[in-house]
């Protein structure tokens, strides 16, 4: 008697409807409201990452309005990846640093002299990201470079908030620059490094440790298109990249309000600029400021904002995002000038390459070194997909730059 599966096709069907409605519906927001520029790394495979995005989001909010899960809980479960299998040149450990996770790869071949180190802090906008999402690429850097890396799993927002996450990443960065020749690594070797936010935890760290006598000097900083002010989301690249996928100008703002667990309501007012009072716009102005831009960045377009009026509500709302340890970039020189030298990478197609650029000259002004890839055809989070299925060749441009700057140090 053949088996009936009568029942298991009717629910495969009731499953995958929905689901099926739901990426066209991902298709259609996609396109009515993303913008693909013309000089962008493979556009269509683009879109269709951003439909899995889009796709993971919408899935995620029906089953929290249907109280099966949260949203930001399901779509961490999509992007979670998995440690991937044993690797013959690298000994990877699974380790708690201060009580917070961490991931060391170390190279199993033996070294007469200590290794360079590498700590790298993920991305994620401050609620996504893991040790698991970033394993291929810890791997890869790990590898190629033949270096020490350290991954941290530092606490997500909203459930943690802010500053823990820093306050994570300095943690665990001072347990390895005081224990380094444990893993066979040169403390004074140390490389500190991460993407997006992990970007903006690296300048934070890097300036946190200024004037720790007690520590080795970090050798360098890598930052990755950092994040890195809350004054100013009117530059350049906010308006020309606000609807470039994979990171919208709104995300950004979306984000960092639920990081700081403040109202989603004045996200409009802020992007006006509202939250900034008259004070901080005259100090810093002169560094975060369109006019530091170079002229070719604004060639697709830039329209100088008009002042918006100051809110006072609104700021008492968002005061934790003008302090450095939330935008980096509105540290004093004094702090900036005891940097150590610096590889900075940004991208044409991202709303934070502006942010990248200004950092870049304000440590130039300070007389740190700074080495800079600009990823031409490059756009947020394009380093995650420098191999598998979904890879662009900007990805792996840009990994291989982070490995080239490590070698040569």
């Amino acid at each position: 008697m053949e088996p009936d599966y009568t029942w298991f096709l009717l629910i495969l069907q009731l499953f995958l409807a929905p689901v099926a409605l739901v990426f066209i519906w991902a298709i259609y927001y996609d396109f009515s409201r993303s913008e693909i520029p013309p000089g962008i790394d493979q556009p269509l495979k683009l879109r269709i990452l951003h439909w899995l995005l889009i796709v993971s989001a919408a899935l995620g909010k029906i089953l929290e309005n249907l109280c099966f899960c949260s949203q930001i809980r399901f779509i961490r479960f999509t992007q979670e990846g998995k440690k991937l299998g044993e690797d013959p040149q690298l000994l990877t450990m699974d380790l708690t640093f201060e009580d917070i996770p961490v991931r060391v790869y170390q190279p199993r071949e033996a070294k007469s002299e200590g290794r360079r180190g590498v700590i790298y802090f993920h991305g994620g906008g401050w609620m996504f990201g893991s040790i698991n999402s970033y394993d291929h690429v810890c791997r890869y850097i790990a590898k190629e470079s033949d270096s020490v890396l350290v991954s941290v799993g530092y606490q997500l927002a909203p459930e943690q908030k802010y500053p823990s996450q820093f306050h994570d990443c300095l943690t665990a960065t001072v347990h390895f620059l005081k224990r380094a020749e444990d893993y066979g690594v040169d403390p004074a070797r140390v490389i500190i490094s991460g993407d997006s936010v992990g970007g903006n935890f690296t300048a934070s760290v890097c300036q946190a440790l200024v004037g720790r006598a007690d520590l080795a000097k970090p050798l360098a900083q890598i930052l990755i298109y950092p994040g890195l002010q809350a004054i100013d989301f009117n530059l350049p690249s906010y308006q020309q990249n606000r609807a470039v996928p994979i990171l919208y100008r709104e995300h950004v703002i979306c984000s960092a309000l639920q990081y700081l667990n403040k109202d989603l309501s004045v996200l409009d007012r802020v992007m006006q600029g509202c939250h900034v009072p008259s004070d901080i716009k005259t100090r810093f102005g002169k560094w975060i400021n369109s006019e530091n831009i170079p002229q070719e960045f604004k060639a697709r377009g830039f329209k100088p904002s008009e002042a918006a009026s100051f809110l006072d509500d609104v700021y008492e709302v968002v005061k934790q995002a003008l302090e450095t340890t939330f935008s980096p970039l509105m540290a004093e020189d004094a702090i900036l000038s005891q940097l150590p030298k610096t590889f900075i990478i940004t991208c044409e197609y991202d709303v934070l390459r502006d942010d990248g650029i200004l950092y870049k000259k304000r440590l130039e002004d300070n007389g740190v070194p700074v080495s800079w890839c600009h990823i031409e055809d490059g756009f947020h989070g394009v380093i995650n997909f420098f191999d598998g299925f979904l890879s662009f060749p900007s990805g792996k441009k840009g990994v291989d730059s982070i490995v080239r700057f490590i070698r040569n140090l």
